[in-house]
C-alpha cells in the first residue's frame, strides 16, 4: 500500500526535522536557545485563563460547538471589526475558526478546482505554497523585496497569469520579513483582484501586534473590498492563545460560505469554553495590550541595536514578532543556521524556509526574555567573530 499523491507531493516541513535534531541535543546536555517558531512567549491576560476555567466547569460545556459558533463568539466578532477596522459585517460575512491555518488551508478546498491557480507572496508562510496542492491546484509566486518595503508590485504579474489566477494571497504585518501595509495598497490590491476576478486572500494575524504607533488596516476598509477579499485572523498572536487554536475568516460571503460547508465536512466547531474565552477576548478590557506590545518592541529594538554593531542588515519591523536580518557575508541561510544551531546552540529560521526571496536571510522570533536574547545575540556575535 501507499499514501495519495497529494500527501507524497507535499515536501518534508523544516520544523519536524528540526524539532528531532534540537531534541537529540539537548539529550546531550546542550543548552540550546530556541528563536525560530514563531509562538507567543508572553502570557494571556489572567482574565481569559478565569473565563476558559469558569467556562469548563460547566457541565453544559462539553457538547459540540456548532459549525457557524455560538452566537456571542459571532457578535463579538462582528464588534471587534466594527470598534477596531470600522468595518461592519453581516452574518453570511463571518466564520469562526480552529485557529486561521486551518481555515486559510481549507479554503483551498473551498474554491479551487483541479489544476487552479493560486498566486503567493515569495517569501512567505509556506501553507500558501503548499494547500493548493491538497486541492489539486497550483501555486506560482510574486516577489516581496526589500527595496519596497516587502510590498509587491502586482502591474508586475503577467496578464495571462492574473487572468489563470482564483486566488491571491496577502499576509500584512508580513512573516517573515516585518513589512507593513497601507490602506493604499490595499486599495491597489483589491482593484487588481476585482479586475481579474480573482478572491483576494488576507492573512492577518499580527495586525494588533505592532511597534512605534502603527495601526495595521483591515483590507476590508477598502470600499467595495467585501466583494473580492476574505481576511483571515486569529487570537494566536495578538492574545498569547497560540495553543487554543481560534480565529475567524471574514469577508465575500459567497467564499465564507463556500468555507463553511467544507468544514462541516471537516469539523464539528471550536470548543464551547474557548468560544466563552474568545469573546471574552476580543470584546473585553483590551488595555493589556498595549504594555505586552511594548516588550516585544523593546526586544525588537535590543536586537537591533545588535545587528547594527556586528554590521548585520536587518528590517525595521513595525509590526509581528520576527526580526528578518541578511547573514554575514560567506554564508548561505541554511549554513548560518547549522552553524548556529551545531556550534553555539541557538536555532533560528533560515530564510529559505520562505521561498526563494528567503536566500541570504534569517528570521529570529522576538519570543524570550531580555536576559536569554541577550544570550543568543552574544552566540550570534561568538560565531560572527
Amino acid at each position: 500500500m501507499k499514501p495519495a499523491q497529494r500527501a507524497q507531493n507535499l515536501p518534508p516541513v523544516f520544523f519536524a526535522a528540526l524539532n528531532k535534531r534540537i531534541a537529540e541535543l539537548r539529550a546531550e546536555g546542550a543548552d540550546v536557545i530556541r528563536l525560530d517558531i514563531g509562538s507567543p512567549d508572553l502570557p494571556p491576560d489572567a482574565r481569559l485563563v478565569e473565563t476558559l476555567k469558569n467556562s469548563a466547569d460547566n457541565p453544559t460545556k462539553h457538547s459540540y460547538g456548532g459549525y457557524a459558533g455560538q452566537p456571542h463568539l459571532r457578535k463579538a466578532i462582528i464588534d471587534y471589526y466594527q470598534q477596531r477596522f470600522g468595518v461592519q459585517l453581516s452574518q453570511s460575512e463571518l466564520l469562526p475558526l480552529i485557529g486561521s491555518k486551518e481555515g486559510l488551508v481549507n479554503m483551498h478546498l473551498a474554491w479551487l478546482d483541479p489544476g487552479d491557480l493560486s498566486l503567493v507572496p515569495d517569501p512567505c508562510y509556506s501553507s500558501y505554497l503548499y494547500a493548493p496542492l491538497l486541492a489539486g491546484g497550483r501555486a506560482e509566486t510574486f516577489d516581496l523585496l526589500p527595496e519596497r518595503g516587502w510590498l509587491p508590485n502586482l502591474a508586475d504579474i503577467p496578464t495571462e497569469t492574473a487572468k489563470a489566477a482564483r486566488m491571491l494571497w496577502l499576509n500584512y504585518p508580513n512573516n517573515p520579513t516585518g513589512g507593513v501595509a497601507t490602506l493604499d495598497f490595499f486599495a491597489e490590491a483589491v482593484d487588481f483582484c476585482r479586475q481579474f476576478d480573482i478572491l483576494l486572500c488576507h492573512d492577518a494575524p499580527y495586525s494588533d501586534l505592532t511597534f512605534d504607533g502603527h495601526v495595521a488596516p483591515s483590507v476590508l476598509e477598502v470600499p467595495g473590498a467585501k466583494d473580492v477579499a476574505v481576511e483571515f485572523n486569529s487570537l494566536s498572536k495578538t492574545y498569547s492563545l497560540a495553543g487554543w487554536r481560534v480565529g475567524m475568516a471574514v469577508g465575500y460571503a459567497v467564499a465564507v460560505q463556500a468555507l463553511a460547508t467544507v468544514k462541516t465536512q471537516i469539523d464539528s466547531g471550536i470548543a464551547l469554553p474557548i468560544q466563552d474565552m474568545a469573546a471574552d477576548a476580543l470584546t473585553g478590557d483590551q488595555s493589556w495590550l498595549e504594555p505586552r506590545n511594548a516588550i516585544y518592541q523593546a526586544r525588537r529594538d535590543l536586537c537591533l541595536a545588535a545587528f547594527d554593531n556586528l554590521g548585520l542588515e536587518a528590517t525595521r519591523p513595525q509590526g509581528g514578532i520576527y526580526i528578518w536580518f541578511r547573514t554575514p557575508p560567506g554564508y548561505s541561510a541554511m549554513d548560518f543556521h547549522v552553524r548556529l544551531l551545531e556550534e553555539a546552540h541557538l536555532s533560528l529560521t533560515p530564510g529559505t524556509v520562505y521561498g526563494h526571496n528567503g536566500a541570504g536571510w534569517m528570521r529570529l522570533s522576538l519570543v524570550i526574555g531580555t536576559e536569554r536574547l541577550e544570550e543568543a545575540l552574544n552566540r550570534i556575535k561568538t560565531i560572527m567573530n
